[in-house]
């Protein structure tokens, strides 16, 4: 009886995760905020300052290598590194997504958040 419920509870958990990293986000991103050039693309000085930033505010979620934890998603996915424009990232870092467990940076100044997308967007894959 319990092996029934156990195999439910980990697909139901799995289906939670797919859903949480599915980037519906980026269909409520405004087109302005899509095409918003990143003023630090490029600095490796941002890049290295985003890392740090990163370590500090993010890695405890999405994990030490951006591979994602627990329900964050994983920051090296396609999605991110590929479809996600900078714009869409930093949109998502002031806004966030409380449905999704996305808390909003919006308190973190503009040009931190501009490192981070760096350090993310150099990552890869």
């Amino acid at each position: 009886m319990i092996r029934p419920r156990l195999i439910l509870l980990v697909f139901a958990s799995a289906i939670g995760l797919l859903a949480a990293a599915n980037g519906t986000w980026l269909k409520e991103v405004p087109a302005r905020e899509h095409a918003r050039p990143n003023p630090l693309r490029g600095q490796p000085d941002a890049v290295a300052a985003g890392g740090r930033l990163y370590a500090e505010h993010c890695a405890k979620c999405h994990g030490k290598n951006a591979q994602g934890l627990g329900k964050a998603p994983s920051l090296r996915s396609l999605r991110v590194q590929q479809q996600a424009t900078e714009g869409d990232l930093h949109w998502l870092l002031v806004n966030g997504n409380l449905r999704r467990g996305m808390p909003s940076w919006s308190k973190l100044p503009d040009p931190e958040r501009w490192q981070i997308i760096s350090y993310l967007k150099s990552l890869g894959p």
